[in-house]
């Protein structure tokens, strides 16, 4: 019983920040509505969370002298993930830029596979193509020639499922550093990526109500921390290819949720790609299921 607790945790865990990564788009689209642009978006709210995380950075300072490296990279990869996934979300379509973003069981499962040797075996690589097949549809458009992203929030998305599967691998290459002190990089990775392409881009500070800040850092403290501290256990305790193929229950709740609450269309091609990709998600879960039986 402890063993199968054990296993069923992490399951647990990612469920849990799939759903609210599936939700989160909505609070956002409401705080940008009254005028806190994405990019202070990000720095107000993930700068809630790391006044959580400053004790926990400072009992641990010296992880950054035992494995500097590791953590920044994954401090800037975290960072980039976040702050592209909230511009996309505020600039795209939900659901697509859901798709595009998890995207991110392919990118885990090349980098699961060249840097920390996780071969993906038969099922691993069938994952693959229909993984590709299902991105190749979506973003498929005849007079735009091969199936490349086609505006910046369809960048910005691929770009941030990217960075996330990357963070995700240095996440599990520091298997030996606390969970808080990841969730604590991880916004301060936020926090510094957002400044500075708040200074390259010379994006003025908002005047907004207070009650504004206010929300962004509730949603910081009741929303980012909830979901770091999850989606950091969950990653830690099994392999990144699986914990990928997991998080993609964010597109079911992503897209139910934009259906209620939003008159945004997504086309039969983009519908048809996403099938291919849950297809895919579905055939590694399964393997997995097969294994733990």
């Amino acid at each position: 019983m402890e063993g199968s607790n054990h296993r069923l945790l992490p399951v647990l865990s990612l469920l849990l920040t799939a759903s609210l990564w599936g939700l989160v788009w909505y609070p956002l689209r409401l705080l940008e509505a009254r005028g806190l642009e994405g990019l202070w978006l990000s720095a107000a709210s993930y700068g809630a969370a790391l006044l959580v995380g400053l004790p926990w950075l400072w009992r641990r300072r010296r992880d950054w002298l035992r494995q500097p490296l590791p953590l920044l990279l994954m401090t800037l990869a975290v960072g980039w993930c976040n702050v592209a996934f909230v511009l996309a979300i505020l600039e795209g379509t939900v659901v697509r830029v859901l798709l595009l973003f998890y995207l991110a069981p392919l990118w885990a499962l090349v980098l699961g596979w060249v840097m920390l040797d996780e071969r993906p075996g038969v099922t691993g690589l069938l994952v693959l193509v229909l993984a590709l097949a299902g991105a190749a549809v979506m973003l498929w458009d005849p007079s735009m020639g091969l199936p490349w992203p086609r505006d910046r929030a369809d960048w910005l998305a691929v770009s941030s499922g990217f960075a996330f599967s990357f963070a995700n691998v240095m996440v599990r290459h520091t298997l030996d550093l606390s969970m808080q002190t990841k969730a604590a990089v991880s916004w301060l990775g936020v926090v510094l990526v957002a400044l500075i392409w708040i200074l390259v881009v010379h994006e003025p500070l908002p005047s907004v109500a207070p009650s504004t800040w206010l929300g962004a850092a509730l949603l910081g403290w009741f929303g980012f921390v909830v979901m770091t501290l999850t989606v950091i256990y969950g990653v830690t305790h099994m392999p990144v290819h699986r914990s990928a193929v997991i998080l993609l229950f964010e597109l079911v709740v992503g897209a139910v949720s934009s259906l209620l609450l939003t008159d945004e269309q997504v086309a039969p091609q983009e519908w048809a790609g996403g099938a291919l990709i849950l297809a895919a998600a579905w055939l590694e879960a399964r393997a997995h299921l097969g294994e733990a039986a």
